[in-house]
């Protein structure tokens, strides 16, 4: 499956945005909803550390703000981008708000939701599937992570 070029785009562009969760203690995890014409409805990081709410990863604070922007927690004609493979939580969240599409760059081997651990977004047994794009820019999203688990040893 060919990787649509806008995809790599924006998560270059999410990249540079992640960083900036890492002045305030977070995993620099960023996500970003994208409307249908490619338009960006929101854009989040990590900010369980700054607001101490262990719902506060990024890609729940995406979601809810893109629903702030619409008006409508039906995000039937949105796509996710995230930096890092959704968690369980937030593949809940994202299959709740009707999410089509999404794309995300670095695999989580401990917890992710969209093929390596769990795969929730596609599984057959629910009522709403989703289509994934995985390891988009992988390296950079990594690199990050690991950087920023490094300096915490």
């Amino acid at each position: 499956m060919s990787i649509p070029t806008a995809y790599t785009e924006r998560m270059l562009e999410l990249v540079a945005s992640a960083k900036l969760a890492v002045q305030h203690g977070d995993v620099p995890v960023a996500a970003m909803v994208l409307a249908a014409d490619g338009t960006v409805l929101a854009v989040a990081r990590n900010e369980r550390e700054l607001r101490q709410d262990p719902t506060a990863h990024a890609e729940i604070l995406a979601l809810r703000a893109a629903a702030e922007t619409t008006g409508d927690w039906h995000l039937d004609t949105a796509t996710l981008v995230v930096t890092l493979e959704p968690c369980p939580m937030c593949a809940g969240a994202i299959l709740a708000a009707r999410v089509p599409v999404v794309v995300f760059g670095a695999w989580d081997e401990k917890a992710g939701a969209a093929g390596s651990v769990y795969d929730l977004l596609r599984d057959r047994r629910l009522p709403h599937r989703v289509e994934v794009f995985g390891g988009v820019e992988a390296a950079p999203c990594a690199e990050l992570l690991t950087d920023f688990f490094a300096g915490q040893r």
